[in-house]
């Protein structure tokens, strides 16, 4: 099993996910504390406080460059480049915090806009 330990909110997870989905790798999202101070847990299982940590068959990569590299080994099927694309055709809406509004978690958006 592959695990991620990450946050929603942090863009270095973000990447690690992004990244995970166009080489069709499964993996298990772990959430983490906000605060690293908080992460008493992680540091137990993975002797690290900070994010985004991946764990795969008990080898500990942390952090993005890190993770990057290790995943940077892994053959891409066909699908990575379409998932790439489909990244970059819904930049627009992750600009405009769409889902945010979804979650009505946002500040208002000038409708003119």
């Amino acid at each position: 099993m592959i695990e991620l330990y990450q946050a929603e909110w942090c863009p270095y997870s973000s990447a690690v996910r992004e990244r995970l989905t166009e080489l069709g790798i499964d993996f298990v999202a772990r959430q983490v504390a906000p605060w690293p101070e908080q992460r008493s847990a992680l540091v137990e299982r993975v002797g690290a406080d900070s994010i985004p940590v991946l764990v795969v068959d008990g080898d500990v990569h942390v952090g993005t460059r890190e993770i990057f590299a290790f995943l940077d080994r892994l053959e891409a099927p066909p699908p990575a480049a379409e998932h790439r694309g489909r990244y970059h055709e819904h930049a627009p809406a992750r600009h405009k915090d769409v889902t945010d509004r979804l979650l009505d978690r946002a500040a208002p958006v000038d409708s003119a806009a």
